[in-house]
């Protein structure tokens, strides 16, 4: 029987700091481009960069561990990281759109590093391997989906568009089976898995792979021999 601190020992690991705070500043300033957007005042500028900067980590901790008080209110840099954040999406607004490749590659690595972070932090507080999963891909990308929720936008995670949720689920899986069945140390796998998920997401967005409605599905499978297929919908 494996005790809970073995279990700790065995998926321990961490961001490194400076990797971590500068990863809530940067989903800080998309946040707060979409408060710009939208002509948000400096408390809706700020519940902006908090939810996109800390909201996967606020539903991990909240929702799913509940291991006491969230990270954000056990370390003051996260929160100086989401006001930071908030200064500098107000100062620049708009200007930071014309950096799009650079936004992109780096939320790659963020996608990768939070899904495996978070699937590591429910595997250490016992969560099953299918929950862990979960865990990881809730904790990637749970700020976008309550930014879109708060905002009333339809979540981008919801329809059809480049390869997304489904990159994070790989890398978390990923992690998983190189704990479980290879000779490599918990940091060696996560790292490897996080690598993974980046590349796979560069991919996705360079040949622009995407998922498709259910419906069109379906109808390919309903659609006689040698009939087209009709066109699906690949807006994001």
């Amino acid at each position: 029987m494996i005790s809970a601190q073995d279990s700790l020992q065995r998926y321990l690991f961490q961001l490194p700091p400076a990797f971590d705070i500068g990863a809530v500043f940067f989903f800080a300033v998309t946040g707060a481009v979409v408060a710009v957007k939208r002509g948000y005042d400096l408390v809706g500028l700020f519940a902006m960069s908090l939810i996109s900067g800390l909201g996967g980590a606020l539903i991990r901790d909240g929702i799913f561990l509940q291991n006491g008080p969230p990270a954000l209110t056990r370390d003051w840099r996260y929160l100086a990281a989401v006001l930071a954040g908030a200064g500098v999406g107000w100062i620049l607004g708009l200007r930071l759109e014309r950096f799009q490749r650079v936004i992109a590659l780096i939320d790659a690595v963020g996608l990768g590093a939070y899904g495996v972070f978070g699937t590591c932090l429910s595997l250490a507080a016992g969560l099953s391997y299918p929950a862990a999963v979960l865990v990881g891909v809730v904790n990637a990308s749970g700020g976008g989906l309550l930014r879109d929720l708060i905002t009333r936008e339809e979540p981008l995670l919801l329809k059809p568009g480049q390869l997304y949720v489904l990159a994070s689920m790989m890398g978390c899986i990923v992690f998983i089976l190189l704990v479980l069945h290879t000779p490599l140390s918990t940091a060696h796998a996560a790292w490897a898995a996080i690598g993974l998920t980046f590349t796979f997401r560069v991919l996705a967005i360079a040949y622009n792979w995407r998922t498709r409605p259910v419906t069109e599905w379906r109808r390919r499978r309903a659609a006689p021999p040698g009939a087209e297929p009709p066109p699906g919908d690949d807006k994001n």
